[in-house]
Parts: C-alpha cells; structure tokens; sequence
C-alpha cells in the first residue's frame, strides 16, 4: 500500500514537472508565435488587419480651431503698440474621413504608394459658433507683399492698389472665410495674373497632400510604414543637409514592438518637416495599455540649444541670429510667404516673440502634441496634434498700411488641435484579436508554470515525508 503511494507522489511531482517545464517552453514558443502573427497582421498588404484600417480609419479625427481675435488694431497699426488678441473657439470640423486613393502596390521593392483626399466638415454640435462668426485678424495678402515683392519701386505700386481697394493693415472676416478662403481686394486689382483667393487653408477641401510611398514591411516589419518618397522626392527642397530628409511614418502607424527607448520618427507635411516623439509615461485606453510619446522642446530649440536644428534656421535677421527657439519659419514651404509656426499660445518659444502680443496663456496639458502608440503592433489609437499659425509682419515704409510699425511682430492668426481616438468597437475588437489573445496566452503560461511547480514541489515533499516515515 505504501508502495502504491510513493507511485502516485512521483506520478503527481513526474505530471507536476511536465507542467511546470511545458509552461516555461510556451513561454519563448508563444512569444514566438506571437511576434511571427504580429509580424503578418501589420504588413500593409490586402487581407491583413493592419491594412484595413489603413485604407479607411475607423478613428473619426476633427480639427477644433481657436481664433486670435485682435482687439487694438488701430493703436497697432498706427501707434505700434503690443498686439491684444483674444481667442475664440473652438470651430470643429470633421477630417479624414476619406478613404486612401490611387492605392499602388509594387512588389519589387515592398512599396505601396497612395494619395489622401482631403475634406473637413463642420461640426455646429461642437462648435462656440457658425462659420460665418466674424473676426479682426491680420491682413494675409497685405502683410505678406513686403515679403514678396521687396522691391522699393513694386511696393510704391502695390501701396497704390491697397489704398485704391481699401485694405489696410487688419481686417473682419468670417472663420470660413480664414480658414477655407476669401477672394481678396487688393490681389483682385493686381494686373497680372496670380491667385485672388486667400486663406490659411487654402486650397484643401477637393485636394490630396501629395503621392506618398511608403514600404509594406513584408520583407522587413521593422520598415513598416516608413516613408520612401513624398511627392516623388525622398527629400523636401526646403531646407539643408540633413533637415531636409523625410524620416520616420506619418505618425499614423510605427514598426512593431516599440520599446520606451525608441524614438518615434514620423513627417508631417502641416508643418513641412520630419520630427520626432519621446516616451512620456504609460496609461490605460479603454482597457488597452498604450506608451504616450510626446514632442520634447528640444525639437524646437534654437541651435544655440540645439545644434542639430541648425539647418532649420533659413533666415538670421527672422530668427534674432538663430537664437529664437519655439517657431519654425516655413515660408520657402510656403511660396515666400512669412507663415510662421509654433505650439499653441507660443508654448516653449523665446520670451522676446511673446513680448509684442498680450492675451496669449501657455499651457502645457491643454497645447502639448502627443501619441498614444500600443506598443505590440506600433498603432496609434490616439492623438492630439497641436499647432499654431503665425504672420511674420515687418515695417514697409512704401506702403502705408504697414509704415507705421517700428518693429517686427510674430502675429497669431489660430491654433489647431487635430485629435483621434480608437472607437469602443474598435477598442474591444483590438482587445479581443490582438491584446486579449496574447494576456490569455501569458495567462496560461504562468498558470501552467505556476501550478506546475506547485505540484511538483507539492508531491516531492509529501513523497519524502513517506519514504522517511517508512524508513522508521
């Protein structure tokens, strides 16, 4: 009988042991096939996962605009005096709700190239307002002639037909009329032919960002979604050395197994740049863990802070000698134009340029830009992407709308928040195809580890309690 025991205290430490090393062997296996499904789901080709979202975003993405209302624009125009702006917003459009277009695959080098129409619907449920709410905001096409056109004798011109249409240095327009366009006075008089319709959007709606060609990751997954060409050209033309590079994904996807170490690379054509995110801290999205990588300051530091950005500093006189940091002079992007741009409120930018403008309120919660990246298959299942539209305004003694100025300003037009985030169906098909699959596979392996060393542990020491009372 006691014999009979000790067989069964072995067969339960023999089963206990099977269990423990079965459960340690899932472990590499499992990571194993964990990473090859991976590897599959997130290549861009028809079929898998990654691709169906891909094409169409289930993620329904708006844009909230704030708009700088100047409240002093005779004392500024006349007198010089600091800019008073206050904000109102926001005004919500709908975008990206268009699916990808002219999607090309080439199998030669594991590309696949597309178009992204361009569309905004607004959104009165949540808005502040109408589109048709009015505003004093800074002339686009009266500010930006001197820029254009320096020539003493073509300004003398120019006065000429900005007095004969009655612009000056400020204007009212209506938010639609901003953001989508206007049909200036001044340009309309102008004699020879170029553009009429002015505004910080336009042209957009009906328009795609250009050809993008990015790699599928079939061939190597840690290349997924990286850009290859943007418009043809795998740089930019707009800046130098290696500023000019297009880097990194369009944020809306990064290779898999992103670590908290990576540094996410992504370009973004709104502000005619490649940039980069950092690991900020690690939080819960409707059940799903997620890492938030957010855009560091040092991004928009001075090359005195900074050497790397050196090569974004394109104008010394613009930028103090490159020594302003917090604002990004993007008019070779820009035709010439003097669009420059910040974060919200002039967020992390030179105290100097906040100096001429009062009403601005900085704050890091409500105007920095981040991503909410998982970090298994690199998606991103939120985001806010914060971005100001500044005019750079200089005095232009030729024309009288702009000679009364002693100094140059650093004018806020609006800021942007573009946001998304995954849906709860979206959210709970994630869990239960992708996270959820793997938690119950860790699940079972510390399970089987777990009660197989308890077992083993169990019947060993109850097989030695015996063996020792039968030797008595």
């Amino acid at each position: 009988m006691g014999c009979n025991r000790n067989y069964g205290l072995i067969a339960g430490a023999v089963i206990g042991a099977v269990l423990a090393v079965f459960g340690g062997i899932l472990m590499p296996v499992g990571d194993l096939l964990i990473e090859k499904t991976i590897k599959k789901e997130v290549a861009l080709e028809e079929g898998t996962t990654a691709y169906k979202n891909w094409v169409t975003t289930g993620t329904e993405v708006y844009r909230q605009f704030w708009i700088f209302d100047v409240q002093n624009p005779d004392e500024v125009a006349i007198n010089s005096s600091n800019v008073k702006v206050k904000q109102r917003g926001p005004y919500t459009y709908r975008v990206r709700y268009l699916s990808k277009d002219n999607i090309t695959h080439d199998p030669m080098t594991n590309t696949v190239s597309f178009v992204q129409p361009n569309g905004a619907i607004f959104e009165p449920s949540l808005s502040v307002g109408s589109e048709n709410d009015n505003f004093t905001i800074l002339n686009l096409a009266v500010a930006a002639a001197p820029h254009l056109y320096p020539n003493a004798f073509v300004q003398v011109l120019l006065n000429s037909l900005i007095k004969k249409s009655k612009s000056s240095m400020f204007q009212r327009r209506s938010v639609k009329e901003i953001l989508w366009g206007y049909k200036d006075p001044f340009l309309s008089l102008v004699p020879y032919p170029i553009s009429t319709t002015v505004g910080v959007f336009f042209p957009y709606n009906n328009t795609a960002d250009g050809v993008f060609k990015v790699f599928n990751g079939k061939d190597d997954i840690s290349k997924v979604g990286i850009i290859d060409t943007y418009k043809g050209k795998k740089t930019l033309g707009y800046w130098s050395d290696y500023c000019d590079l297009i880097n990194g994904t369009d944020a809306a996807t990064f290779p898999p197994f992103v670590e908290k170490t990576r540094v996410l690379q992504f370009f973004s054509s709104d502000i005619c740049r490649s940039i980069y995110a950092v690991f900020a801290e690690e939080l819960n999205l409707k059940g799903i863990n997620v890492y938030r990588f957010v855009l560091p300051p040092k991004a928009f530091a001075s090359p005195v802070q900074n050497p790397d950005n050196h090569c974004f500093c394109t104008d010394r006189e613009v930028s103090n000698n490159c020594t302003f940091f917090g604002v990004l002079d993007i008019s070779k992007c820009k035709e010439g134009k003097p669009v420059i741009l910040s974060l919200p409120h002039l967020l992390h930018a030179s105290p100097e340029i906040a100096e001429t403008v009062e009403g601005l309120n900085p704050n890091e919660e409500e105007h920095k830009t981040y991503l909410d990246v998982e970090p298994i298959t690199g998606f991103t299942l939120r985001f806010a992407k914060r971005l100001q539209v500044n005019i750079l305004v200089k005095p232009a003694k030729k024309i009288e709308a702009l000679k009364g100025l002693k100094r140059n300003y650093i004018v806020p037009i609006l800021w942007l928040n573009e946001t998304g985030t995954v849906g709860d169906e979206k959210a709970e098909m994630f869990k239960s195809q992708v996270t959820g699959k793997i938690n119950l596979l860790g699940t079972v392996e510390m399970v089987l580890l777990s009660v197989g060393v308890v077992m083993f542990v169990a019947f060993m020491i109850s097989y030695c309690a015996c063996r020792s009372k039968t030797a008595k």
